[in-house]
């Protein structure tokens, strides 16, 4: 096993699932190590995520756990699997480990959902749109750190151009279709991308109109990345403090009918473009 002393989100996150496993069983951390020939610690670093666990070993415990899901055990064990380093971890000791997270759960992603009502998803922004935000953070990044955070953003959309992209689904206020971040010209330019990125065949952008009134989490961006298995998903808020992940079953029923309450409030996507259409003539 491979000990880290930054454990990525999804090593935790596989971690933490064993841990689910091994309590619903009524088994100790000191039985299950027994169960592998190991002590106590070796249990609990796996599902802190400080050590690293075969596919073959993961399937050793839930076999012990008596998991009778087939389909999130084959997931778990996927989940060990991936042993190359991502782009993101060029950004390691640039950005937060929150950011570096965010962009491993993108990759993995079966499918990734959005709303945002003041500001654009940032999947969705071009380079000036981007940068201009940057530039709006308080306390003032320094100009080094604002170019580094508009490329990881840019590689980040990377997501939706590769190969075997996720399904992509963003519902946006038309409140944020009228911030002219970085002026008429950049405001203009970035509805002109987003007309564009809807025409793409796995992203749906649908947008909410003033006129729906009031509705569910109003003011918080929400970001939903489905896992291979629902219990695998995992939501993505932004706070005041950074990135918080939630994954407990009780977080992701709740967003996930915040989500489809918010879905059946935005126009269709004709009707999305249309109303788009009209914001930036009026710019």
């Amino acid at each position: 096993m491979s000990a880290s002393t930054t454990p990525t989100a999804r090593r935790q996150r596989l971690g933490a699932e064993l841990r689910k496993l091994r309590e619903r069983a009524g088994i100790t951390a000191t039985e299950a190590a027994k169960l592998l020939g190991g002590n106590q610690a070796r249990i609990s670093n796996i599902e802190a995520g400080r050590y690293g666990v075969s596919a073959e070993r993961v399937r050793t415990l839930s076999s012990h756990y008596n998991c009778p899901d087939h389909e999130l055990v084959n997931a778990l064990a996927a989940m060990t699997g991936d042993r190359k380093r991502g782009w993101w971890e060029e950004y390691r000791e640039i950005l937060s480990n929150g950011l570096l997270d965010l962009a491993e759960l993108e990759h993995h992603g079966a499918a990734l959902r959005t709303s945002h009502t003041a500001g654009l998803p940032g999947l969705l922004q071009t380079a000036d749109h981007a940068r201009e935000v940057f530039r709006q953070v308080v306390p003032a990044l320094p100009p080094p750190e604002v170019e580094h955070r508009l490329s990881f953003r840019i590689k980040r959309q990377g997501v939706i151009f590769r190969e075997d992209p996720p399904p992509y689904r963003a519902v946006i206020h038309e409140a944020a279709l009228h911030m002219e971040f970085g002026g008429p010209t950049v405001a203009r330019q970035q509805l002109a991308h987003l007309l564009t990125m809807s025409e793409r065949e796995q992203v749906t952008i649908q947008v909410i109109p003033f006129r729906a009134g009031a509705y569910p989490g109003a003011g918080q961006p929400i970001y939903y990345v489905h896992g291979p298995v629902p219990q695998l998903d995992t939501v993505q808020l932004d706070q005041a403090h950074g990135i918080v992940l939630l994954d407990a079953e009780a977080q992701l029923n709740k967003y996930r009918k915040v989500l489809a309450r918010l879905e059946s409030l935005a126009l269709d996507v004709a009707g999305s473009r249309d109303l788009i259409h009209a914001v930036a003539h009026s710019l």
